[in-house]
């Protein structure tokens, strides 16, 4: 889901970009990993210069949205499986244009861009994955330390780029661990049974 879900917002950004900016053959935004902005990797094709780039930089559990259930009611009995994970993602839209000013209004169309857009679902987005129920994304603000900390462990020379929390990002397998029938009656020693109906 996380592949999907990072697709999907490059997708949307891309075409408010094309509005914003005129149409292109080339994606302004690509997935990537920010630290080969830095190095002469990925020459050619694969290029990050002169493109912005999405890069995740974090995954937390929202323990808080976790549900304890670790069953699954159906017609003819229970099934028990793990309860779904729900994720929280830490991306960086940051842009790496020669030219600074151009780097500036690329970023200010994507913030502004998630402004008027922050709640994505397959209803209101039918490109989106079905398995996908909702994405939330909030603008995550950093102190310098933060940013300072943040661009040292990416290894590179700071970029023009916000940091956007993701959340709602559900994964579940689906896998059922075991199961069990309904239980219609019970028997409790030296007494009758009682039928449940």
């Amino acid at each position: 889901m996380i592949n999907e879900t990072l697709k999907f917002l490059l997708d949307e950004v891309n075409q408010f970009l094309s509005q914003k900016l005129g149409a292109n053959t080339d994606p302004r935004f690509v997935l990537g990993n920010i630290t080969k902005a830095m190095d002469n990797e990925g020459a050619g094709t694969n290029s990050l210069s002169n493109k912005g780039i999405l890069s995740l930089v974090n995954v937390e559990e929202d323990r808080i949205a976790r549900q304890q259930e670790n069953f699954v009611k159906t017609d003819n009995g229970i099934n028990y499986k793990n309860p779904p994970l729900y994720l929280n993602l830490y991306v960086v839209f940051a842009v790496n244009v020669t030219e600074y000013a151009e780097a500036l209004k690329w970023l200010s169309y994507v913030i502004q861009f998630f402004q008027y857009q922050r709640v994505f679902t397959p209803l209101s987005h039918p490109a989106l994955d079905p398995k996908i129920q909702k994405i939330i994304l909030d603008l995550h603000s950093m102190s310098f330390e933060q940013v300072n900390h943040l661009w040292s462990i990416l290894g590179g020379k700071y970029l023009p780029s916000a940091l956007y929390k993701i959340r709602q990002i559900t994964l579940d397998e689906e896998a059922i661990i075991a199961g069990g029938g309904i239980i219609t009656e019970i028997e409790l020693s030296g007494r009758t049974k009682l039928q449940l109906t």
